[in-house]
């Protein structure tokens, strides 16, 4: 999970609803639910999170997936959160998606719907959100060795909650990282640059980023982040 920074603020309208926010769920569903100027939310945090789910880290565009406005912390929860843009992240998955998808495979925000335990959620708003998890050969994403029990415990919440582990994101996670480490291992026996192998996934192009951020900078460890350093410290 990748540490989204809050740069922009969703436009005028929103702003303009959210200083007359809900004051009960009834309310926050119906409001959010005739908000006619999600688009415009939607490409802020877009750009923001350079094209990735907030959760998963895909890139829907590349996967002929859509997307939706997704709530940290439900407005059924808390509807004065409703229109709040630091509550709003973009995640993977439209409403059209979950018609085709096998319910097993949901992820992300809608796999979450309404659940949430602030005490054991970890947000991808945390800047220190990528060290409690740990991305795997096999595809699967485990809470990371070096942290505390209560720390694991909050990792496995979030991974469970969010089906970090859906079989759909496993194959793609997989692949992806067969892939690099078959270049990685092609670029160390051709003694071949891997600064430049890595900034071809973990330097933005057009402002958007390339899949499964965490995963790819996990496998380039120190040159990761002496690139990052150099190329594009925002996302550090």
């Amino acid at each position: 999970m990748r540490s989204i920074t809050k740069i922009g603020n969703g436009g005028y309208q929103l702003n303009r609803s959210h200083q007359t926010p809900p004051t009960t769920s009834d309310q926050a569903t119906s409001r959010w639910s005739s908000f006619g100027y999600k688009e415009e939310v939607t490409q802020s945090l877009l750009a923001e999170q350079y094209g990735l789910c907030a959760y998963s880290e895909v890139r829907p565009d590349q996967l002929g997936l859509g997307v939706h406005i997704e709530h940290i912390e439900p407005k059924s929860a808390n509807p004065a959160r409703t229109f709040d843009y630091s509550n709003l992240v973009l995640s993977a998955l439209s409403s059209d998606d979950l018609k085709t998808i096998d319910k097993t495979a949901v992820f992300g925000g809608h796999a979450k719907l309404s659940q949430y335990d602030a005490l054991l959620f970890i947000s991808c708003l945390q800047s220190d959100c990528a060290r409690y998890f740990v991305y795997l050969s096999n595809g699967n994403v485990e809470p990371a060795r070096t942290l505390n029990p209560n720390e694991v415990k909050q990792a496995q919440y979030t991974i469970d909650l969010l089906n970090l582990n859906s079989p759909y994101l496993v194959n793609q996670r997989k692949n992806w990282i067969d892939e690099l480490d078959e270049l990685i291992d092609e670029h160390i026996q051709k003694n071949m640059s891997l600064d430049h192998l890595a900034a071809i996934d973990l330097v933005p192009f057009n402002n958007k980023l390339s899949p499964f951020f965490t995963a790819t900078r996990q496998r380039f460890g120190q040159i990761a982040n002496q690139l990052l350093a150099a190329d594009a410290p925002e996302l550090l």
